[in-house]
């Protein structure tokens, strides 16, 4: 993905979490499809997490310092400070790769971003991947050139022009059999395989509720092997739960090629952001999500309304207690595993959904904005 200084470039600003950075990718990937002259730039935030994935893909990126919006007098002081600071950053950027567009994905790092585009008078393409557009996007939306949305928001109907679907990056895509993808995983291929992610964080207390559940209803488990991705956590105790309970785990912080653990899982518990839902669907998986708890406003719960009450997903809150969930989003799991015949008609049932390439029309929107 890396170019020379002097050809146009296409900005892609946004960052924080994966849910910012995967479609980021998938858009990029389908920019280099349609026209590889053209650059692709990340300006990411200064998180691990972000520098981790665009490493990995050998994406051209450079961080920029920036905060979120709080109310309290120092860390407003401070957000100003790494505003003007990101912003100055930022044009420079800008200038050194002959910036044409910048498209503005999400979270706080797109502030500066955007403004540094303004005055230097480089279009704007938001796209907002949440079913409720967050701050920023709010503040973005009133100076982009276009504005487009990876999903409905109920809540803000005509935030965007349309809706175009989530950007999916390649290697979130499932592109082998189930049993090449369980042994490219060092998996069982004869056993049912769930799917636990709490996506680029990491979810502490679905680590925790797959440990109570172990001890709790271990015969749900029965011919059930794991693929369990902990984010941060410390994998030894969780580890040590599945091999107490006798049951087949594969216990890792996280895995890139998302399309091979899609492959592998006949089913999945997961948080909702907006890019896990649409990962899941997409790769025909029957989820339980349970919606990201401490939220004001729960906003991941949109992103997987829809798909449970098409039938094709199972929504449930998570009470970050594991013997409170275990009685809701536990119950809800172990039915999906117990119950072969309603599992297999959610996965018939998102097997027949029509599948677009969301990346591909925003790449065709960028490069017509150039």
């Amino acid at each position: 993905m890396i170019h020379s200084m002097s050809e146009a470039s296409i900005i892609l600003a946004g960052g924080g979490t994966g849910g910012h950075i995967s479609p980021g990718i998938a858009i990029a990937e389908r920019i280099a499809q349609l026209d590889p002259r053209v650059g692709r730039v990340f300006a990411c935030s200064t998180r691990a997490v972000d520098a981790r994935m665009l490493e990995h893909v050998g994406a051209d990126f450079q961080p920029i310092e920036a905060e979120g919006l709080a109310l309290s007098p120092l860390k407003l002081l401070r957000f100003a400070r790494l505003f003007l600071t990101g912003r100055a950053a930022a044009r420079e950027l800008l200038v050194k790769r002959n910036a044409k567009v910048v498209i503005a994905l999400g979270g706080f790092v797109t502030g500066p971003v955007v403004m540094a585009a303004r005055s230097l008078k480089v279009p704007v393409l938001l796209v907002n991947l949440d079913a409720t557009p967050g701050k920023a996007n709010r503040w973005v939306a009133r100076r982009a050139t276009k504005i487009l949305t990876a999903c409905p928001t109920p809540m803000m109907p005509t935030f965007a022009e349309r809706e175009v679907g989530m950007p999916i990056r390649r290697a979130a895509i499932a592109n082998a059999s189930r049993a090449e993808c369980r042994t490219k995983l060092s998996l069982e291929i004869g056993l049912h395989t769930l799917l636990v992610t709490g996506a680029s964080q990491g979810a502490a207390s679905l680590n925790d509720l797959m440990c109570k559940l172990l001890i709790t209803e271990r015969s749900a488990f029965g011919g059930w092997q794991v693929l369990h991705l902990v984010g941060g956590a410390d994998r030894a105790p969780i580890e040590q739960a599945y091999r107490v309970a006798g049951v087949r785990a594969s216990v890792v912080p996280f895995i890139h090629d998302m399309g091979i653990a899609w492959g592998a899982a006949d089913i999945s518990l997961s948080r909702a952001g907006a890019n896990s839902v649409a990962e899941a669907v997409h790769n025909a998986v029957p989820t339980v999500f349970a919606p990201y708890p401490y939220h004001k406003d729960l906003h991941q719960k949109w992103n997987a309304k829809p798909f449970h009450d098409e039938g094709v997903a199972v929504l449930c809150d998570d009470l970050i207690d594991a013997e409170r969930n275990r009685a809701t989003l536990g119950a809800a799991l172990t039915d999906l595993m117990t119950n072969h015949t309603r599992r297999e008609a959610m996965q018939a049932a998102l097997m027949k959904r029509p599948r677009t390439d969301a990346a591909l029309e925003i790449a065709r929107v960028a490069l017509a904005l150039m």
